[in-house]
């Protein structure tokens, strides 16, 4: 039996999806599971109660970890009999950053030193930039043509959820991605500008990108599970990638056998978000 938390979320319901679709046994954990819409045979549980008895694999959404605590979800998966888990973590752990200056990068490889202390079998899926990031900018699409954001340069190569979700269910079914932390990216660098510019073609309207100040953008971003001192984060990591195309990763072709999906087809499997 394979448990995945978060999912209802961008990442696992795409895993749910797919584990349910090789024919697996998938318990889905969610904070609603009456209101949760889930594939046929797919069951569901509340999260809080970590119902792990019988689960053999687990996907670990690191979001739901910090809610509940990860001394109690590892040591309940331990107790339960699990032998592997794939965690979603982030390609942020490989910065050079000094670690005050990339908090998102700090908590995620604290979480996989955690998962590795464990000694169960691991993989770490770590994705780069979500295209669903560009969620950010739905309200001001429907309100007019301009979006408004920091550092119109920075570039960055989106990758589709669905991708997240195929390779962190192949880490759950097959053996060959145990003991790897594959680095995530889309099929493309692109910059903020860019992204804003494809959208409008997919939605048919003309959209475009105007650049503003950090200290505007922070407080744009801050609010939520964005604190001032993950906008901060974030921002310093845009700056570093004004004019600077991102090194495109092989891993969801090599892991899933086809090419990521592009920035446009997400747009297109998310359109009625900007209209």
């Amino acid at each position: 039996m394979f448990v995945v938390t978060g999912a209802t979320g961008n990442v696992g319901s795409h895993v749910v999806k797919q584990l349910a679709d090789a024919g697996a046994e998938v318990l889905a954990l969610t904070r609603d599971p009456e209101a949760a819409r889930l594939p046929e045979g797919v069951r569901a549980a509340r999260t809080d109660e970590l119902p792990l008895d019988g689960a053999t694999a687990l996907f670990l959404n690191p979001a739901v970890v910090w809610q509940i605590g990860s001394e109690k979800l590892l040591r309940r998966a331990k107790e339960s009999g699990v032998r592997r888990i794939v965690m979603l973590s982030s390609s942020s752990v490989l910065s050079d950053l000094d670690p005050q200056a990339n908090p998102i990068g700090v908590r995620h490889r604290a979480l996989e030193a955690e998962v590795e202390a464990t000694g169960l079998e691991w993989t770490f899926v770590r994705p780069g930039a979500f295209a669903a990031n560009a969620m950010q900018w739905a309200d001001q699409i429907k309100a007019g043509d301009v979006v408004y954001g920091a550092y119109a340069g920075a570039q960055m190569a989106p990758i589709h959820e669905a991708d997240m979700g195929a390779v962190s269910a192949r880490a759950l079914l097959a053996d060959d991605l145990v003991g790897q932390a594959p680095e995530l990216t889309g099929p493309e660098s692109l910059s903020f500008a860019d992204q804003v510019r494809v959208i409008g073609e997919v939605i048919g309207r003309p959209l475009r990108y105007e650049e503003i100040s950090h200290e505007a953008a922070r407080e744009r971003m801050s609010g939520g599970f964005v604190t001032p001192e993950i906008a901060d984060s974030l921002l310093r990591v845009f700056a570093e990638l004004v004019d600077r195309p991102q090194t495109i990763s092989p891993e969801v072709e090599r892991i899933t056998g086809r090419p990521g999906r592009t920035f446009a087809q997400w747009v297109e499997d998310h359109v009625a978000a900007f209209r």
